[in-house]
């Protein structure tokens, strides 16, 4: 059999579930999921891989194998008898190839459909041909961490113009459904002027399931980094815009990800800003 140890949160674990899922299929095992991530997952989908209870967890011989966050050659020919996978993985170079099989095991419960719809049709009202666009801002942890440890820029109010005036420019009538853990930074960054923004995110990282699944059930997805957005853009289908290159050449960051790994190569990609990094790299180097 094989299993994966779960870590993180919501968007980290259902990349988890992905590639256990991919990996399992393509080396012949039984994958099973640990209760971990059944509890993670189970309140959003309907989840199809079996459960392995705790107890028979602590009990089997497992060889540990630890995954980078893209496909390698090697991962096609994994050994041993019971293999727990360890790694932080969503990148679609795992499972894309799969995808339409893979989609069968992240059909949202019925309830879950039903509030998200009903929210969709109270915002559209009496507009007729609207494009729902999601648009997912990480924020929180990242506006410290992510300057400070990783090198990296996070998205600001240019990029989200630009972002959504493409949409106005390209569908008639887009209405931009907003959600992240920065909700007053957005309400504040984010242009509203026509009256097509809805700020329906709660911002509880404690329980994102309803943004999670709001999100994925846009027509198409404006996201700044992180795996929660990248998975609501996954689910969503539809047309994607991303930042990308947001963390100096020179970031440790960039040993662990590559960009053409985390994101599909017909996505719309917008490169960061990075000279008020790079000049203040400039200044402390003085």
């Amino acid at each position: 059999m094989m299993t994966i140890l779960p870590q993180g949160r919501l968007g980290n674990q259902i990349g988890e579930y992905a590639a256990l899922f991919a990996l399992a299929k393509m080396n012949g095992y039984r994958a099973y999921i640990l209760p971990g991530m059944h509890q993670e997952l189970s309140t959003l989908f309907k989840l199809k891989l079996p459960l392995i209870s705790m107890d028979s967890d602590k009990h089997i011989k497992w060889k540990e194998y630890k995954l980078n966050n893209w496909m390698c050659p090697e991962y096609r020919n994994i050994t041993g008898d019971n293999v727990k996978l360890k790694g932080f993985v969503y990148s679609w170079t795992f499972y894309h190839d799969i995808k339409i099989e893979l989609m069968e095991e992240f059909i949202f419960h019925d309830f879950v459909k039903d509030e998200v719809n009903t929210y969709l049709a109270k915002v559209r009202g009496n507009r007729k041909n609207v494009t729902f666009v999601g648009v997912h801002v990480r924020r929180g942890d990242y506006v410290k961490l992510f300057v400070e440890q990783k090198r990296g820029v996070l998205a600001d109010k240019k990029y989200l113009q630009k972002a959504t005036d493409y949409f106005r420019n390209k569908y008639q009538n887009p209405v931009f459904v907003v959600a992240s853990n920065g909700m007053d930074w957005c309400k504040q960054n984010i242009d509203n002027s026509l009256g097509d923004v809805y700020f329906a995110g709660d911002g509880n990282e404690r329980s994102p399931a309803r943004d999670f699944a709001l999100l994925a059930h846009c027509n198409h997805t404006i996201m700044t980094f992180g795996s929660f957005g990248i998975w609501t853009a996954y689910l969503a289908g539809g047309e994607t815009m991303y930042l990308t290159n947001y963390s100096s050449p020179d970031s440790s960051y960039l040993k662990f990800v590559k960009y053409e790994a985390i994101y599909l190569p017909e996505w719309i990609a917008v490169p960061a800003d990075l000279s008020e990094l790079m000049k203040n790299k400039k200044i402390a180097k003085q």
